[in-house]
């Protein structure tokens, strides 16, 4: 019998068993989901739209650059989730960004998936919607 997957909310001692590149594996699809469904409730249909507007919102210079705006409003052990995720060593950098963002972009999908496994989805929710008032202009 195949194990139900769901969203778990897990103790500190359980997560923090979980690398920081564990924590941004899951944040990584954490935050994409955020991301799509933004997209759609924005009202694209077309899906090569839909396509565009998410890759906008997932590449690692966005994600950098939401990071750097949601940094102040952390509070300390969100703070420490997303410093050790800017430090932790990468395998690999896309063409599409440098190190530096790189690894800010992991640090984000640390934290996105630190708080979904604490079961924190209205911090998320506060989050994400401080990164999308990033305009045109900061991307």
């Amino acid at each position: 019998m195949q194990e139900k997957v769901s969203s778990p909310i897990l103790g500190k001692d359980e997560i923090g068993a979980i690398s920081v590149l564990g924590l941004a594996h899951i944040g990584d699809c954490v935050y994409e989901l955020f991301a799509r469904t933004h997209v759609v409730l924005s009202g694209h249909t077309s899906s090569t739209v839909m396509h565009r507007e998410t890759v906008a919102l997932v590449k690692a210079r966005f994600q950098a650059l939401g990071a750097e705006k949601i940094a102040p409003l952390l509070n300390e052990e969100e703070a420490i989730i997303l410093r050790r995720g800017r430090n932790c060593k990468v395998h690999g950098v896309p063409k599409s960004a440098d190190i530096s963002e790189y690894h800010a972009a992991t640090a984000l999908e640390a934290l996105f998936g630190w708080l979904y496994l604490m079961g924190r989805n209205e911090r998320l929710n506060e989050l994400f919607s401080q990164i999308l008032t990033l305009t045109e202009n900061e991307q």
